[in-house]
């Protein structure tokens, strides 16, 4: 990296790529006049370089041909914004061994090949940011790295999916059922033509790894702990939570430490309103920290988008070209915890919902199953729904994640047991 110039290439002319460019052609004096030098967007690869994206570019900086950015030894930083692991890893890799910084919001390569990708980073003494990949304009990660960094974290909530977030806010507010609103979410652009990293909570999950290991210092792999999506979300569940019990449902991701013991997971939550969690609705994101100095913070904002995740994109470079030789420290280089909690260990409040044929004595049978494993209740309603079914709302005061799933194995094979039981977990 000169005194005087930097040489940026772009990896990806998408939704995100064309927000940076549009970045660059308006502000490209300021972040040059901040940085103290020439910031120029050398070029742009994609394997689709005709289709207009609505931006202003000229045709001399792109190109087809990627190795145009990676055999390039005057471009200083490469952005890299195709997604999934390959050939997205291969681009990272290389670049980082011929000594070019890298910007990424590829949380799911990041938070899969995490070791790899940070070592790598290190050995060629180069910078690996990747800030838009959790909460896309929101500054999270180097506030946690950075900014609170003296602080030593108990919790962290986030709602980290615009998609299903926007999803579960419709029907909260209009009583559409799942399909409908999953399909006008994809008119919209909220939602992806294959959904399922959304609503099955793989991208919450992505999220998650990457904000507990910079705040706990571990890493830990997607396969190792909880993660429930919103597919098998009913109205009738929500309204429920809206109207008996004052929550909205959330699609939280969750890392807390627990006196050393690292309790990771994700899931459908019903959160009391009175949490500020609840302000995050529709695409935003919103993302709770506890920490033992700062106490309670709460960051928010859009946590996906063409212009705010390009925001940060460029906010990434930009700390590179004013820091090219910051030692790369995600996170406490000693774990702040020792062991994973395993998922049946979970302690938490539960929402059990039970459809029942009315029959003599049924109740009395499901409270004998959950007296068995030790399940006290708080709440319990019954309403009328059909003829045939009766919906039975639970809620239980703190118990064992493993009891709850032995009861309810008990209890569904009650002959007046005519569905699935539901349960969701409840904020406390």
């Amino acid at each position: 990296m000169s005194k005087d110039k930097v040489n940026i290439g772009l990896i990806g002319f998408g939704t995100i790529g064309a927000g940076v460019v549009e970045i660059f052609n308006k502000n490209q004096k300021l972040i040059s006049d901040k940085t103290g030098k020439n910031v120029v967007l050398k070029k742009v690869a994609d394997l689709d370089i005709t289709t207009d994206r609505g931006v202003k570019i000229s045709e001399k900086i792109l190109t087809e041909d990627v190795n145009e950015i990676l055999d390039d030894p005057e471009i200083d930083i490469v952005i890299e914004l195709i997604g999934g692991y390959e050939p997205a890893k291969t681009f990272i890799l290389r670049a980082l061994k011929t000594k070019k910084h890298i910007v990424s919001t590829n949380k799911a390569l990041i938070s899969k090949e995490w070791n790899e990708l940070i070592s790598t980073a290190k050995e060629n003494g180069v910078r690996l940011n990747f800030e838009a990949s959790v909460g896309g304009g929101i500054p999270v990660i180097q506030t946690i790295n950075e900014q609170l960094s003296s602080n030593k974290f108990s919790s962290i909530y986030g709602v980290l999916n615009g998609t299903a977030n926007y999803i579960l806010s419709e029907i909260s507010e209009n009583g559409t059922d799942f399909k409908s609103v999953l399909k006008e979410a994809q008119k919209k652009g909220y939602a992806e033509l294959d959904p399922t990293f959304d609503i099955e909570g793989n991208d919450t999950a992505h999220k998650i790894i990457i904000l507990s290991k910079i705040a706990f210092g571990k890493y830990v792999s997607s396969d190792d702990f909880l993660i429930e999506g919103i597919s098998n979300i009913d109205p009738m569940d929500i309204e429920f939570a809206n109207s008996d019990l004052g929550c909205s449902v959330k699609l939280l991701g969750i890392a807390k430490d627990l006196n050393g013991r690292l309790e990771l997971r994700v899931h459908p939550t019903f959160v009391p309103k009175n949490h500020i969690l609840c302000s995050a609705n529709g695409v935003f994101n919103g993302i709770y920290l506890e920490g033992d100095f700062i106490g309670p913070i709460f960051l928010y904002g859009q946590g996906a988008g063409r212009m705010a995740t390009a925001s940060a994109v460029v906010g990434d470079c930009v700390d590179i070209i004013l820091n090219p030789s910051k030692p790369i420290n995600y996170g406490p280089e000693t774990s702040q915890v020792n062991e994973l909690v395993e998922a049946n260990e979970i302690f938490s409040k539960y929402y059990v919902r039970l459809m029942i044929k009315p029959k003599d004595g049924v109740i009395k049978e499901i409270f004998k199953i959950l007296n068995k494993y030790n399940i006290d209740i708080d709440t319990s309603i019954q309403n009328s729904c059909s003829e045939d079914l009766v919906p039975v709302f639970l809620i239980t005061n703190m118990v064992k994640e493993i009891d709850v799933n032995n009861a309810l194995l008990d209890i569904k094979g009650l002959d007046s047991v005519k569905e699935e039981p539901v349960l969701f977990r409840i904020l406390n």
